[in-house]
């Protein structure tokens, strides 16, 4: 190569330098090598002996090519590796790669910039980027004319995503690969679906193409998934979204980023949904990450069944069951529906209707007859359940926002059927919220009279004193647990029953002491006496008891004296027992005993 080279070492003498002899710089020695032709053997000895050089120094090294070239750099060219791993040299050559001679792959090689020929390597080079993205037209991505043809690029891009084990989305815009479909027409991978796969069993028929049987068969669900075939429910994953409509519009494309959410159906519709449940702000709130299932708008009416099946494992389910966190400008998070379960409790999914009209034929019976029963398709998960807004129990529908406001939306729909026992216990789940949280209803289901029905709510009482019943014909009432009456009252804004009718007992009655077994039974709260009446008159109204605002007892029977004692002392559910023993008081062991198993 230099002949008039002298041997290492002499550069240090001085006489040379006197006598002029000259000095070649490693870098003037790299340049002399461009153009030369040796043995790919002779290339690895050079490389072998430049091994402890500064990389610095050789970014201009020449690199002999597989293709019988030469590379006037190592950087963009490929390492193949043994014989049996990754593709073969010559076949990367052909789509106008720089594959190294395989004689003079050096380890050198790599730390001047050339990179090993792996799968995902070679997949990820602007040479087989721009070939899938053209091999739709034909040879228009071919620089040479060797270029394999479609069919061929289909089979090395499939290969490659199947040796390096690409998941769906890794590389989405394997997409644009360029695939036989099932009439033999070539066809985008991202329009194809996967015959026989759990989409194609599910998605409207003619909605997509399928994959050439022959080729679907050959290469599997693997490689072709990897290069964007539907064969499954695909995810879209996606952080820091700005929740901003304008922003956030489908995009007509089959071939974007797999964090793109414009990929999902009406996803802007979805974002103004969630930004009228968050307070208003100078700037558009964040959601912190999106996990969401696409193409549900490919499903066939009939299918969803079987589709809502598939979503409701991992790790589709957590897509439909785990809420989407935002962040708001002032720094504070609020959790609001993901898109999947907006998307799905939309569409007529659960025979024909919308999830969020029914209830599980399994679920709370106090939701009876407010909402229709559907068998959910032998669902047992009840967060998938509630996650599609079929409902399940007055809890879960009370803990979601806006629920209050159904609930008393349904009960006051006189077309829905309602027993006093479930108004009972509904009004009980309603007293436990925050007023704040609840609109004010125009419209309440009481009792008047025996007969649940609706009213209007400006002429509902609570009933909060068992006494007063009788003064209470014709007024309807809203039935709940005495300790959750005053809550009751305040939620909705009406009034009790208490508050509403004041009533004087005729005479004073004979005062008579309260046994102490009753004492005994009731504890301190119990009044101290009573005052019986032969008959007890109110107002003109015949009464069994009444308690004044003072605690005074008027009872006119054995069973008012012991109702208004029980009713005194806030044990209720102790009047009959307290009626037992004033009937008989030789029975305080026997009733002292029967309470060791309250």
């Amino acid at each position: 190569m230099l002949p008039t080279l002298l041997p290492a070492g002499l550069e240090r003498r001085a006489e040379l330098r006197t006598l002029g002899v000259g000095r070649l710089s490693l870098g003037e020695a790299i340049d002399r090598l461009v153009g030369v032709e040796r043995s790919p053997a002779w290339w690895y000895r050079l490389y072998d002996s430049l091994a402890g050089v500064d990389p610095d120094r050789l970014q201009g090294l020449p690199v002999p090519l597989a293709a019988g070239s030469t590379a006037g750099s190592p950087r963009q060219v490929l390492l193949p590796g043994p014989a049996d791993d990754g593709p073969r040299p010559a076949a990367l050559a052909r789509l106008g790669l720089k594959v190294a001679h395989p004689e003079a792959a050096h380890p050198l090689l790599e730390k001047l910039g050339a990179l090993p020929a792996t799968p995902r390597a070679v997949l990820r080079t602007p040479q087989v980027r721009a070939a899938v993205a053209e091999s739709l037209e034909g040879d228009g991505y071919a620089l040479r004319d060797d270029a394999p043809d479609a069919e061929e690029l289909a089979e090395l891009v499939l290969t490659l995503a199947r040796d390096a084990e690409l998941a769906p989305g890794d590389e989405p815009w394997l997409g644009a690969l360029a695939l036989p479909d099932e009439d033999g027409e070539l066809s985008p991978a991202g329009e194809l679906v996967l015959p026989g796969g759990e989409f194609a069993s599910v998605m409207r028929e003619g909605e997509l193409a399928a994959v050439d049987e022959e080729w679907a068969g050959r290469w599997g669900e693997q490689p072709l998934a990897a290069c964007g075939v539907l064969a499954r429910f695909t995810l879209v994953r996606a952080t820091d979204v700005v929740l901003d409509p304008d922003e956030l519009e489908p995009r007509d494309t089959d071939f974007a980023e797999p964090d793109d959410v414009g990929l999902l159906d009406a996803v802007d519709v979805w974002c103004e949904d969630v930004l009228d449940q968050l307070p208003d702000g100078p700037v558009p709130p964040v959601a912190t990450e999106i996990t969401a299932v696409r193409d549900l708008d490919l499903v066939d009416d009939d299918r969803w069944p079987e589709a809502l099946a598939l979503l409701s494992r991992p790790p589709l389910r957590d897509a439909l069951t785990q809420p989407v966190r935002v962040l708001l400008p002032d720094g504070t998070t609020e959790s609001v529906r993901p898109y999947t379960a907006w998307w799905l409790r939309g569409h007529p999914v659960l025979d024909g209707r919308r999830p969020a009209g029914l209830r599980a034929a399994s679920g709370d019976a106090l939701l009876a007859g407010l909402y229709d029963e559907v068998d959910a398709a032998g669902f047992d998960d009840a967060l998938v359940l509630r996650a599609l807004g079929v409902r399940t129990t007055a809890a879960a529908l009370l803990d979601e926002p806006g629920g209050a406001a159904e609930l008393l939306d349904r009960l006051a729909d006189p077309g829905r059927e309602v027993s006093a026992r479930q108004l009972h216990a509904l009004y009980g789940l309603l007293a436990e919220l925050d007023p704040e949280e609840v609109t004010l209803p125009d419209e309440l289901r009481a009792v008047a009279d025996g007969v649940v029905t609706v009213v209007d709510a400006r002429d509902a009482l609570v009933a909060d004193a068992p006494d007063l019943l009788p003064f209470a014909a014709g007024r309807p009432l809203l039935p709940v647990a005495p300790a959750l009456a005053a809550r009751l009252a305040e939620l909705l804004q009406v009034g009790r029953l208490s508050e509403a009718v004041r009533v004087t007992p005729a005479g004073e009655g004979v005062e008579y002491p309260v046994p102490e077994a009753v004492r005994e039974l009731l504890g301190d709260g119990v009044p101290a006496s009573y005052r019986e009446h032969d008959e007890l008159l109110a107002d003109g109204v015949e009464l069994d008891w009444h308690l004044t605002a003072s605690r005074v007892l008027h009872a006119a029977t054995l069973e008012g004296v012991a109702a208004g004692l029980a009713w005194g002392a806030g044990q209720w559910p102790r009047r009959f027992e307290v009626a037992a023993l004033l009937e008989d008081p030789s029975r305080r062991a026997e009733l002292s005993r029967d309470r060791w198993f309250d």
